[in-house]
């Protein structure tokens, strides 16, 4: 939930085909949850049209791998953005910045950013563009570590990342390593836009398994992350370390959802020592995991324990799927994937047609959501129930 006393802000988000997945998609949906308007345009394309993801990884080998990721649509048209009337600039890593630092108009439009003393927040490969437009030089920068030669050759002064999340202030510059140093990178931006955060000393646990969908476990846990919450990720006989693949659920004009493996997302904790008198709020994600969570018994007992004390849960999904199963959704409004409407109504809930998609809604202590084109208004309800605010 955002609070503007000083004036909405509004920030472009600079896109391109095959952009990395994550490093898209968390920033654009964390902003607009914090109540900051953003644009996302790509050259050559407008408003409506879409740029294929890249899930990009370590997966042991000497350089990251690289599957498909989301279709990532834009609500802007390059052609007709003015940079005049926004307060920020964010540039998404991955494949896209190797041929968008070729582009005349790109390499323009990032000069009248830096000219105009409105802050740019570049990741991991991002920095390929600002090295291009000549923004760096005499600028302490980090970057994905194989960005570094170009960096040293604008004339930056390359800081080396300690860690993949390693972020770097230098002026009006913010540099991020990789996408696991979001929190750290869009609290950095939200803080140069001007805004402050107020109640974020919450404690959130995520129930996670085995092909949970990719943005629907990674953009609600860095967007609270973003926040300075304390958040947890757990899954059933697996402890903090391990990890659970995920699953990136995309519509793409078929009868329903496609499905292509997503990122490898890192426990935090151990599912069986938590307290749930530790956590303030509960996030259930979506995807094919609540299919199986639902059987388990431990499982429903912990959700039980959430919504009896009533603390805030938050389902997304098929996450409902699991509420179902724990009987807590009867006598709730409640809303889901279209598909899990059976579950729903079976379990003596009210059902909330999702009309459009991106539709969310609060019931007491639940906040419920169809699918990950509506975290922005999931996280801003979940953050009500809260108490968080981002100020401007």
């Amino acid at each position: 939930m955002a609070n503007s006393k000083g004036g909405k802000r509004s920030v472009l988000l600079l896109c391109g085909d095959y952009m990395e997945d994550y490093e898209a998609m968390v920033p654009f949906q964390a902003l607009l949850a914090f109540g900051v308007s953003v644009d996302a345009a790509c050259p050559g394309k407008k408003s409506g049209d879409v740029c294929p993801t890249a899930v990009h990884q370590s997966t042991g080998h000497q350089t990251y791998s690289e599957t498909r990721g989301h279709n990532f649509a834009l609500n802007a048209t390059f052609d007709e953005i003015d940079p005049g009337k926004y307060d920020g600039l964010v540039i998404p890593g991955g494949r896209a910045p190797e041929y968008l630092a070729m582009n005349d108009s790109v390499i323009d439009l990032v000069r009248k950013f830096s000219n105009s003393g409105k802050t740019i927040a570049s990741i991991c490969h991002g920095q390929l563009i600002l090295a291009a437009a000549d923004v760096v030089k005499g600028r302490k920068c980090t970057a994905y570590p194989p960005v570094k030669p170009v960096l040293i050759a604008a004339g930056a002064s390359w800081i080396e990342p300690e860690t993949m999340a390693a972020c770097v202030v230098d002026g009006n510059i913010i540099t991020g390593a990789t996408y696991e140093g979001h929190p750290e990178f869009i609290r950095l931006f939200l803080k140069a836009l001007g805004g402050t955060i107020t109640g974020s000393d919450k404690r959130i646990l995520f129930l996670c398994g085995d092909y949970m969908e990719d943005y629907e476990v990674a953009v609600p846990f860095q967007s609270l992350q973003a926040l300075e919450c304390h958040v947890d990720a757990v899954c059933p006989k697996k402890k903090a370390g391990d990890s659970c693949p995920t699953a990136v659920h995309d519509f793409e004009g078929d009868q329903t959802y496609s499905e292509k493996p997503g990122h490898n997302f890192t426990l935090t904790a151990n599912f069986e020592s938590v307290d749930v008198s530790g956590y303030d709020a509960l996030v259930v994600p979506g995807g094919r995991a609540p299919e199986y969570l639902a059987l388990n018994e431990n499982v429903i007992a912990l959700v039980k324990d959430f919504m009896e004390a009533k603390k805030p849960v938050a389902s997304i999904c098929h996450g409902q799927q699991i509420l179902a199963a724990a009987g807590v959704l009867k006598g709730k409004k409640c809303t889901a994937y279209p598909a899990v409407k059976l579950n729903v109504l079976l379990a003596g809930a009210s059902w909330l047609e999702p009309d459009p998609i991106d539709r969310c809604f609060t019931d007491g202590n639940l906040v419920s959501g169809a699918a990950w084109p509506g975290h922005p208004e999931f996280i801003s309800q979940l953050m009500a129930l809260l108490g968080i605010q981002v100020l401007f």
